[in-house]
């Protein structure tokens, strides 16, 4: 997510340059674990389909194995989305309303324009409402490619792609509440604002330790939970409500943050691409995934509609006056971050869980798949461009 303080190892970073010469962040690491995720999930799916289904349909308790990872786990990743989200609003890259202008605009663009292109390809379809899947991106495999480059990448670049993340995902998560909800009850909506409140009351009275917010969140994610509301969105209302101001480096927000960030980095997120990347390549699958709507307009939507709405928004922007060009960057970068900015995988994987059903949930893991790599790859080629165009024009 955002780059002002994340953990950092500098003794790694010193054995492996390629990502980062004095210190590599987070992000790209968990980007790898997620990569050996992903792969571990194709091989066991297709080595053993039966046993990797049956795997995650454990029943523990009022939930199976799949689901708590889904609901409950994911909750805790999005809590410390919601965390980073307040942080930067309060006190970091966008807590400045002009500097915060082109990676909000450039954001809205990545997010309506692969909505429109995957909604052209699959209107009248079984699998239209799932509109939301495109919209996402994936930080950390994002941000992972970018790390490999190395001095490639301008930090200017790389914080833009941070900030636009950051709106990225505030989108993604009202996109969830909104619309992937489904037979909301009032009463335990009504018992959740009831939550909310003492956890507002708390925070009144001065209470700072995380512990006193640890069964209010649960009773929160409960009441979410059966409300109909995607549990999930739990883990971000208890994050917005914490204390935070700035310089508050002992409170909440920086602790659970601080602590929580490489828990969802290192094992909840590559847990979840275990749970759910896993789907069967047979060939009836890669030839209807290669005819399905779906798939189609998910490539699009996260490689055309990536490209076009983060670089157009962003252009346009400028052009209008509404938002400035950092000094460092130009519209040859944000066109190669846009690239990269189509690798939609952890959240785009999570709107495809709550959209479709067998097979369209087949062929849109297929299309995730596809234009997360596809992307990737353009991406990397676009940055190395950019860097070689900057390289000649600049004064020797």
């Amino acid at each position: 997510m955002t780059g002002s303080r994340h953990l950092r190892s500098r003794r790694v970073g010193r054995y492996f340059p390629p990502l980062g010469s004095e210190f590599i962040s987070i992000e790209t690491n968990s980007g790898l674990a997620l990569v050996a995720a992903v792969i571990a999930a194709l091989c066991w799916a297709n080595l053993d389909p039966s046993s990797y289904a049956d795997a995650f349909s454990v029943d523990l308790g009022p939930l199976t194995f799949g689901a708590w990872i889904n609901d409950g786990l994911m909750a805790i990743f999005f809590f410390v989305v919601g965390l980073e989200i307040k942080r930067e609003v309060v006190e970091g890259e966008l807590h400045d309303r002009r500097q915060a202008a082109l990676p909000a605009l450039a954001a809205l663009g990545g997010m309506v324009v692969p909505a429109l292109l995957f909604t052209v390809f699959a209107a009248g379809s079984v699998g239209a409402n799932g509109w939301g899947v495109p919209m996402a991106t994936d930080i950390a495999f994002a941000l992972g490619v970018l790390g490999l480059l190395g001095s490639r990448v301008r930090p200017e670049a790389k914080l833009f792609l941070l900030a636009l993340a950051i709106v990225d995902d505030i989108g993604a998560i009202l996109v969830i509440a909104i619309f992937y909800s489904s037979d909301v009850s009032v009463w335990w909506l009504l018992a959740a604002a009831v939550v909310c409140v003492a956890v507002v009351t708390l925070r009144r009275v001065g209470i700072a330790h995380p512990v006193w917010y640890l069964l209010p969140g649960i009773a929160l994610w409960v009441c979410v939970h059966e409300s109909g509301v995607h549990a999930t969105i739990a883990g971000v209302v208890l994050a917005f409500l914490l204390p935070a101001g700035p310089g508050s480096e002992d409170g909440p927000l920086e602790k659970l943050e601080h602590g929580l960030h490489p828990l969802t980095s290192f094992i909840i997120i590559p847990l979840f691409a275990l749970a759910n990347a896993g789907v069967v390549l047979s060939g009836d699958t890669l030839s209807g995934a290669a005819e399905s709507p779906v798939t189609i307009g998910i490539v699009v939507g996260l490689v055309v509609g990536k490209t076009i709405g983060i670089t157009g928004f962003a252009w346009a922007g400028v052009r209008l006056g509404l938002a400035r060009l950092p000094a460092g960057l130009d519209l040859a970068q944000i066109f190669a971050v846009a690239i990269v900015a189509g690798i939609g995988f952890t959240v785009s994987l999570f709107v495809a869980e709550l959209a479709f059903t067998a097979p369209t949930l087949a062929f849109a893991k297929v299309g995730i798949l596809a234009a997360s790599l596809l992307a990737g790859g353009l991406g990397i080629g676009a940055v190395v461009l950019a860097s070689r165009r900057r390289a000649v024009e600049q004064p020797r």
